[in-house]
Parts: structure tokens; C-alpha cells; sequence
């Protein structure tokens, strides 16, 4: 594999990427509000994995959607970076902001059925202004990293669903973000590629020093995580630093 590409900022690790505080979002059914965030305070280090871990209902997507400029709350503010509140942007400056700053990873990988590895990866900095070559060396190398240098040039529906996530994994690492956001990034798995997944999360933050925040509801993850946050019912219930296990269990089914 090759050496880690190049970070996006000059961020040192364990400062703050991300800080929110009284995150409320609610949503109407019918005559009736439900409240799926109950001013909710995160925040987020460079060089951390934060686990985000609760059942489904809890209100863990909706909190990273308002975190990342997906979903505009409807109380409280979110710092991050240079930005002081990221929902006082225009929403141009927030688009601006997802495809600088941030990477994002699936449970259903969102790549395009007609494009090669190499041109998925490429796609996503071609729209951060990268020229052609500078967009083909960065694509080459980020799928490097993540072990997938042989199949460049394969398409969707002739890599497997490890090796699919490992490619939405490159693209994301490609732009050199600041942070990453998971989203159930191994319940698609089986446990070993889980395994390679969630260890190349790991890497994304210790050796390119983003803040990773991944949403599970795997308990097996915790192993590779700083930190673990529980969320139920729209509310944190427990905030743990934890030392991760660099040699943990093989994730099984």
C-alpha cells in the first residue's frame, strides 16, 4: 500500500473538527411534531474514530445528517472548521463545505453503475476543481491504499460488495477531508471484509488525521474506536474514551 495521501488542513490531531451544541431536529407526522433530537451537545477530534452507536430509531443518522450540512436542525448550532456555525452558510457554502471538507461513506456504497473504480474516485475531485491528471494520480493512489490498485478499472458489478466499499473508502480519502462520515459502513459486510473496512477507517484518522464519525449499531466495532457514544430516544446517554484495540477480535456473524 502506499504512503497516506496528504491531509487537507494543517489541523493538528485530537483538536476539535466539529462541535455541536443543543442540536434539536423534529420532525411532523400528521398534526403532530416528534422530536428525533432533544438538544443533543457532540463534538469530534482529528485523529479520532467516534463511534456513534444505538438502535435503529435513536436518532444517530439524524444527528450525523445535521453534523455534516445534510439536514438543517431546528435548534442549536454546529462549529466546524473555520465556520462558526455551519447553518448560518448559504446553502452554496455549505455544498461547498461537504465537498471540501468531508467524506462520506454508505452502508449502500452510492457508486455509479457505468464508472470504473479509477472513475469514481476521479468524479468527486474533478468537482473539487482537480485537474485531469491530478485527479488520475489521486484516484490511483487513494485505491492503492486501500488494496484495490489491481481492479481499477473494474466496474460495480464485477467487484464485491468489500471491495465496492473499499472503492467508496478511496473516494472519500481521495479529497483529503477533514472528516469522514460512516454510516453503517459494514452492516452490508460479512465479518472479514467488516474487518478491512472498519480498519481502514482507522487508518483514515491516524494517519491522515481526520475525524472519523461512524454511525453503527454493531457493538463489535467498538474495539476500534477513541470513543463511544451511546444515543436512545434522541438523547446521549453515555460519552466514553476508550484506548483502541489495534488487534482486536475478527468481526463474525
Amino acid at each position: 500500500m502506499n504512503a497516506p495521501l496528504r491531509m487537507n488542513n494543517s489541523h493538528k490531531l485530537g483538536e476539535k473538527a466539529i462541535e455541536a451544541r443543543g442540536l434539536v431536529k423534529r420532525f411532523k407526522t400528521g398534526r403532530t411534531h416528534i422530536e428525533v433530537l432533544k438538544s443533543v451537545d457532540f463534538d469530534a477530534c482529528h485523529g479520532d474514530v467516534t463511534m456513534v452507536m444505538g438502535p435503529s430509531g435513536s436518532g444517530k443518522s439524524t444527528l450525523v445528517a445535521t453534523l455534516s450540512g445534510l439536514l438543517k436542525p431546528d435548534e442549536g448550532k454546529v462549529r466546524v472548521l473555520e465556520a462558526d456555525d455551519l447553518w448560518k452558510l448559504s446553502p452554496g457554502r455549505i455544498d461547498r463545505f461537504r465537498l471540501d471538507h468531508c467524506g462520506f461513506i454508505f452502508q449502500g456504497f452510492n457508486l455509479f453503475p457505468a464508472l470504473t473504480a479509477r472513475q469514481q474516485v476521479m468524479t468527486a475531485l474533478h468537482y473539487q476543481g482537480a485537474s485531469k491528471s491530478e485527479a488520475y494520480a489521486r484516484a490511483q493512489a487513494a485505491l492503492e491504499e486501500v488494496g484495490m490498485g489491481p481492479k481499477v478499472n473494474q466496474r460495480p458489478s464485477e467487484l464485491s460488495g468489500g471491495e465496492k466499499q473499499r472503492v467508496a473508502i478511496a473516494r472519500a480519502l481521495a479529497k483529503a477531508p477533514n472528516l469522514i462520515f460512516a454510516d453503517e459502513p459494514t452492516s452490508a459486510l460479512d465479518g472479514e471484509n467488516g474487518q478491512v473496512v472498519i480498519r481502514l477507517l482507522r487508518r483514515a484518522a491516524t494517519e491522515h488525521g481526520a475525524a472519523v464519525i461512524c454511525v453503527t449499531h454493531d457493538p463489535r466495532l467498538e474495539a476500534y474506536a477513541d470513543r463511544v457514544i451511546h444515543i436512545e430516544d434522541g438523547r446521549i446517554l453515555d460519552d466514553v474514551r476508550r484506548t483502541p484495540d489495534l488487534n482486536p477480535a475478527p468481526l463474525s456473524h
